[in-house]
């Protein structure tokens, strides 16, 4: 039953990653529902050797109807991946702690300028080119990167608005580009997990499978409907985190 169970979690939590990010608010808590006794780190472990491929198979799809700035992109992934294998490295030697009473009002805060600012990444208007493009967004890398291995949630999210707010990406554009910085992100986490033995190989292949599908969906959805699809998802997608993330914080 199980297994059924984060099977289906896997494929809407591959669906809502390919919107917008935010998947592991699905698949995570499904993880440890089914599994309360298997270790933490086992079990992000498993979700990150999921929704890897998921995300690698929806920045496909985007591609094809989407023009990467890569001349921007390529350095933002380098950052993604290297800052958040020092973000891994941090959190072994300071708590995160400090960050789950801070980060649902840093979620607020996002949410309520998505919301006042009606025109937000309804347009692809970047901001800059060449150099500076390349800085800004391989500063966005560094950060969310090392976020991302230090503790995590709603990665996706802070992601695509800051390349909307920083870059000047519509909202579509930003979902796919953040696919390849997540894909950076995700990839270096399991690459630490795994090599301290916290991934469930034999579940992995079914929840990866699972995780595609909800990415092919979602992608075609996303790019079906468009930026004002996708900035909706994303709200809602950020309400959600903001209420998951102030339980944690506030009530247990």
């Amino acid at each position: 039953m199980e297994w059924i169970v984060v099977t289906l979690a896997s494929l809407l939590a591959g669906f809502v990653d390919a919107v917008v990010g935010g998947g592991g608010l699905i698949l995570v808590p499904a993880l440890f529902s089914a599994f309360p006794s298997a270790p933490p780190a086992t079990l992000l472990g498993t979700n990150k050797s999921a929704s890897v491929w998921g995300t690698l198979i929806s920045a496909r799809q985007y591609s094809r109807r989407v023009q990467f700035r890569w001349g921007a992109i390529a350095p933002a992934i380098v950052a993604s991946f290297g800052f958040s294998l020092l973000g891994a490295w941090a959190v072994t030697q300071i708590s995160a702690d400090f960050l789950r009473k801070l980060l649902p009002l840093i979620l607020v805060a996002l949410l309520v300028y998505t919301l006042a600012k009606k025109q937000l990444g309804q347009h692809h208007t970047p901001h800059y080119e060449g150099r500076q493009e390349a800085w800004v967004a391989a500063l966005i890398g560094s950060g969310i990167g090392f976020y991302d291995g230090f503790f995590g949630p709603g990665t996706g999210s802070f992601f695509v608005f800051l390349l909307v707010r920083l870059l000047g990406y519509d909202f579509l554009n930003a979902s796919a580009s953040a696919k390849l910085l997540n894909i950076a992100t995700n990839a270096a986490a399991l690459m630490l997990l795994s090599a301290k033995g916290h991934v469930w190989w034999h579940m992995a292949l079914p929840l990866a499978a699972a995780n595609v599908a909800g990415s092919l969906l979602g992608t075609y959805v996303a790019l079906r409907k468009g930026s004002g699809f996708v900035r909706g998802m994303f709200v809602v997608v950020v309400s959600v985190l903001i209420v998951k993330t102030g339980y944690d914080a506030f009530f247990k």
